[in-house]
């Protein structure tokens, strides 16, 4: 949660962030503190089942689109239904399973790899492309 709220308190409208991992990695928690550092109003869960979900700006001014593409597997066309690269202009765009389909949304974006440890720890590793190599 810490280090996603301060992520999170780094983002602007137009960011790109993807989030890969297997299950139990601590996407959506990572997407918690990333809306908290956002200052976004909203309760933040899983958008497994609705694909994607707004939450509206805070005092800050920048809205979140939480989406999950786990479901999507890979299937661009309905990604492209969501019309996120209209999102991603006045929105941060946080992107759970994203990885080798969302890239194509910028060419500015960062990855934050997850790893879950055998003791629990969660290790996260960022992978900056374009403009992100510069900010991180």
């Amino acid at each position: 949660m810490a280090f996603g709220e301060r992520l999170g308190r780094q983002l602007r409208a137009g960011d790109l962030v993807l989030l890969a991992g297997p299950l139990g990695a601590g996407k959506t928690v990572l997407t918690r503190g990333i809306a908290a550092g956002l200052g976004v109003s909203g309760r933040v869960s899983s958008p497994t089942f609705v694909l994607a979900r707004v939450h509206p700006a805070g005092a800050r001014g920048v809205p979140l689109v939480h989406v999950d593409a786990y479901r999507l597997g890979g299937d661009l066309a309905q990604l492209d239904d969501l019309d996120l690269d209209t999102d991603l202009e006045a929105s941060a765009v946080v992107v759970e399973w994203g990885e080798g389909s969302a890239e194509r949304l910028s060419a500015d974006y960062l990855v934050v790899r997850l790893e879950r440890r055998e003791d629990d720890v969660r290790v996260a590793t960022l992978e900056p492309h374009g403009a992100w190599k510069e900010r991180v």
